[in-house]
């Protein structure tokens, strides 16, 4: 099997589609050594070769451009990562759709406008013959939003990068929040929240991530402080020193942070947004997204009751014994065998 995938997120320096192509890529070719995997993509990524674009068929990279790099390739069967494939269905191609937020999210960013222009039209023609999602709750939604044949679209679940473990980071006096600063994020209810938890115990807030376009700013105060894109040793660290990994968005489609956290061993408290319960499976606390006081009071549990918050631990490490990227890619290439079957069907 020759599989192209697209290696445009791979052009961005941090965020959780960059880590889905960049892990399921090297977890294919770990278990498929007999396959042929190939990124392609219009944009420079690292170690990767961009196709010439002189003419004007070149710069029309999902129109033709990507049609003569897989033919240069050999390659058989396209993988569009982010939420795109080639517009004319002359193989078979396999499409992502990580959630429904470039719908739900009133953004005007430039891949979200682009993602509602162009998504829609590619299911209602037909052109991606599997559609990909990383929860079954996106699964629902994404049949139910655009119509599709149930067994078109399958579920196949993430994991947690393999190095991210934890560590022997001394336990810290912080509550830990990782993620792109979004509005959907919900960002303002933790911080709230957290106010009200410091009337009762001095515990600081972390949060790491990159700042959106069109996202929410956070500015540090007392206790507060705002870390930025991390790397991932650091990561790991911060992660494992956590008292709890704090997660109150208010939509996700899978929620890597959390699987993330509990791979490090961390207590993890999250809303109850579906996908996250999904993932999450038992293994967290949730909480209303919005529910201010909930918030401070399963907090200040878990700042005042180390057994109740090592249970949590154990638990989160039982829960993300169940994902690997491995696993990622082995249902990934049941779907792309099933692809190849379907194509011209």
């Amino acid at each position: 099997m020759k599989v192209a995938l697209d290696a445009t997120p791979l052009s961005t320096p941090t965020g959780g589609i960059r880590r889905y192509v960049d892990e399921l890529y090297h977890a294919l070719i770990r278990c498929f050594p007999e396959d042929d995997y190939r990124l392609v993509s219009d944009q420079p990524f690292p170690g990767g070769r961009t196709p010439p674009r002189a003419s004007w068929f070149d710069r029309r990279w999902w129109l033709i451009g990507v049609q003569r790099e897989m033919r240069r390739l050999g390659c058989e069967l396209f993988h569009g990562v982010d939420f795109a494939v080639p517009y004319l269905p002359l193989r078979p191609s396999v499409i992502t759709i990580h959630d429904l937020s470039p719908w739900r999210e009133d953004t005007q960013a430039d891949a979200a406008s682009r993602v509602r222009r162009r998504t829609p039209w590619l299911l209602r023609l037909g052109i991606p013959t599997m559609v990909l999602t990383p929860t079954e709750a996106v699964r629902k939604e994404v049949i139910s939003r655009f119509r599709l044949k149930p067994e078109r679209v399958v579920a196949v679940p993430l994991a947690a990068a393999p190095h991210l473990r934890r560590t022997s980071a001394p336990p810290g006096n912080y509550f830990l929040f990782v993620g792109t600063l979004t509005r959907r994020k919900n960002l303002f209810t933790l911080i709230e929240a957290w106010r009200l938890l410091r009337q009762h115990a001095v515990v600081d807030l972390v949060v790491a991530g990159r700042e959106a376009p069109g996202g929410c700013v956070i500015r540090p105060e007392q206790g507060l402080r705002v870390l930025g894109a991390v790397g991932e040793t650091e990561l790991a660290d911060l992660y494992s020193g956590a008292m709890a990994c704090v997660y109150p968005s208010l939509y996700e489609g899978f929620g890597l942070p959390v699987l993330e956290a509990m791979q490090c061993g961390a207590a993890v408290l999250a809303s109850r947004d579906a996908a996250l319960c999904e993932v999450a499976g038992g293994a967290a606390v949730h909480i209303d997204a919005t529910d201010v006081r909930g918030w401070a009071a399963a907090m200040l549990k878990v700042a005042t009751d180390p057994d109740w918050r090592e249970d949590l631990r154990r638990r989160s490490l039982a829960r993300a014994a169940a994902f690997s990227w491995e696993r990622t890619a082995r249902l990934t290439h049941e779907v792309y065998r099933e692809t190849l079957d379907r194509f011209g069907r």
